[in-house]
């Protein structure tokens, strides 16, 4: 690679791993929040957030549509809204950088079903070491934590399959603008039912909207930008590193510290992560690529 070359690709991967700090940032402030607010209010204060901004800038084009483009762009805000919502439900109990790490086992295993090598299968069994390294601690992690966690990461590899389907359907970004609105509207009622008063409070208002933009409009158009000179393969194994970047995030604005243990199952599913997209993806594809190149790579509206 011609020193021009990387110099052309230095630009890209800092937009991405820009956007995987932002988004990581952005989870641990919601994170400091959930004493004052629960998790799922802050869930629609983001997706609101990220609703508005898109449907302004996006204007979607409603009119025209057939039945199976509405009901496949409502399974995506469906799969938009879960992800998040059980995600926030997760780390609400167990560390940020664990739940993100047990969050990654879905797109992983779909980036490597999409693959036909056997081998690849080594990956799923390393990132399950990984897990599993976590369930080996003594202090333990709460249940419920990890179950929405795996919740999240079924809903994450749901997002993926959906994002293709919406993408041969709805023009340019008009699929997400949509799904983004339906995502906000599936949480608006449960919001207002476990709020309370606070979701009122014009500083948590504030604050919600600061984690819409760094936890999705920021990290997404830093995304766009990025993808039209990155390849996805390339795109892939950036994205690999949020798990670690989730710990880090955690370290740094809530002084959540991890045990040796669960940094080396976080560096299993970063390699495994990391491994699969190599494996999977040919020379400009990302794994199980179709359509739409953001189809299997994971995006940062997930956390």
């Amino acid at each position: 690679m011609t020193t021009r070359a990387r110099r052309d690709l230095l630009g890209p991967v800092g937009l991405v791993l820009g956007g995987i700090l932002s988004v990581q940032v952005g989870a641990a402030i919601a994170k400091g929040l959930f004493g004052e607010i629960s998790p799922t209010a802050m869930v629609w204060l983001r997706l609101a957030t990220s609703a508005i901004v898109l449907g302004a800038v996006v204007q979607p084009r409603m009119r025209g549509r057939t039945r199976q483009d509405w009901l496949v762009v409502l399974g995506f805000g469906t799969s938009l809204a879960t992800m998040n919502w059980a995600i926030y439900q997760s780390f609400s109990r167990i560390p940020l950088g664990i739940a993100v790490t047990i969050e990654f086992i879905g797109p992983l295993t779909l980036a490597v079903l999409g693959s036909r090598r056997v081998r690849d299968l080594l990956w799923v069994l390393l990132a399950g070491v990984g897990v599993a390294f976590l369930g080996f601690q003594r202090t333990g992690l709460d249940p419920a934590g990890v179950l929405y966690a795996l919740l999240a990461g079924a809903a994450w590899a749901a997002y993926i399959l959906l994002s293709a389907s919406t993408g041969r359907r709805w023009d340019g970004f008009d699929g997400l603008a949509v799904a983004s609105i339906v995502a906000a509207f599936a949480m608006t009622l449960p919001a207002l039912l476990t709020a309370g008063t606070s979701l009122w409070d014009g500083r948590i208002l504030l604050i919600g909207a600061l984690v819409g933009l760094l936890s999705s409009v920021i990290p997404y158009s830093c995304e766009l930008v990025a993808l039209r000179s990155l390849r996805p393969a390339v795109f892939g194994i950036l994205m690999s590193l949020e798990p670690a970047a989730a710990a880090l995030a955690a370290i740094v604005v809530l002084q959540e510290h991890l045990s040796p243990v669960q940094w080396l199952a976080i560096a299993c599913v970063v390699v495994a992560s990391i491994g699969a997209t190599r494996s999977g993806a040919g020379p400009g594809e990302a794994p199980g690529h179709h359509d739409d190149e953001r189809s299997t790579a994971p995006g940062t509206l997930a956390t």
